[in-house]
């Protein structure tokens, strides 16, 4: 079933003793704002953990493929459209690169009938075999941390080396020194746009929405590592409007999700140590053509 109403949405994570998102090109340090110290994570770190999610809970069988993935070779993925769509003669010859000719938009809607985060996301798939561009109907901004957070730095370790040229260069202590950057804790909140209209053209629907809420609630417990050991959902508030084009201000339903701490003169290093404030449930006093609804929180 197609989409009919816009939605936005208020997402809160938090991490605690670990790292979000590093940044590869600072030694992979967590992401800070400069000015503020408050913590960042990418909108592609999230959507990475939803397709991750959805991998995991699919199966990766069409149509709930990941396109955007380890290993993926893209362009074998162009070609298995064409073939779906019985054009991979179009195809042939040396100089494939941008192919396709008239059949790129039924090429395109193969890879949004297939492939769960082109239908959701968007994909710009005309590099090399071309299967044109998609504009996603869901988008996500950075996540920021409510409250300023500290990058701690720890040496590490290893009591073994890669080689035994190695070993004999270390003249028998095997240890090798490394570093690890965490955060002692961070409350992080993100917010989230699902647009009907783009809805319509790539055919994410009802059943997409709602795997896509379960994914946000839960993608945190499917991606334990060393650095990510204590993440986890904390809230998700989805705002639900009666038309397709909506009916308030996204900016005005995210200033009614208040998130605070407690008690700013010291550092905070739990969730308890915040208050969320959240109007009732239901239809809005001051916007009634919107529905709030709490998913997790």
């Amino acid at each position: 079933m197609s989409l009919k109403n816009r939605c936005d949405f208020v997402l809160l994570f938090d991490v605690k003793n670990g790292n979000p998102n590093g940044d590869p090109d600072a030694g992979n340090l967590p992401r800070l704002d400069a000015e503020t110290g408050h913590g960042l994570v990418t909108d592609v770190c999230l959507k990475r953990k939803v397709r991750n999610y959805v991998g995991l809970k699919r199966g990766e069988q069409p149509p709930y493929e990941i396109y955007v993935k380890e290993r993926a070779v893209l362009n074998e993925q162009h070609e298995r459209a064409y073939e779906g769509i019985g054009k991979a003669d179009l195809l042939k010859g040396d100089d494939r690169k941008r192919k396709g000719g008239h059949a790129v938009d039924d090429a395109r809607k193969w890879m949004c009938r297939n492939f769960f985060d082109v239908r959701t996301f968007g994909a710009v798939m005309s590099t090399g075999i071309n299967c044109g561009q998609v504009r996603g109907p869901v988008q996500l901004t950075f996540a920021r941390s409510v409250s300023p957070v500290v990058a701690l730095e720890h040496s590490i370790t290893r009591m073994a080396v890669a080689t035994k040229a190695d070993a004999e260069k270390q003249q028998g202590d095997n240890r090798t020194m490394g570093r690890k950057f965490t955060i002692p804790y961070g409350l992080y909140r993100a917010h989230g746009f699902v647009s009907a209209h783009l809805a319509r053209q790539t055919g994410f629907g009802e059943d997409d929405l709602s795997l896509l809420w379960e994914s946000l609630a839960c993608m945190f417990d499917h991606d334990r590592s060393a650095a990510r050991g204590e993440m986890s959902t904390r809230g998700l508030y989805v705002f639900h409007h009666e038309s397709e084009l909506g009916d308030a201000p996204a900016h005005r339903l995210f200033d009614l999700v208040r998130v605070r701490q407690n008690d700013e003169s010291t550092p905070a290093r739990s969730f308890s140590d915040f208050t969320v404030a959240v109007p009732p449930l239901g239809k809005l006093p001051d916007y009634p053509r919107v529905t709030l609804d709490r998913i997790v929180g």
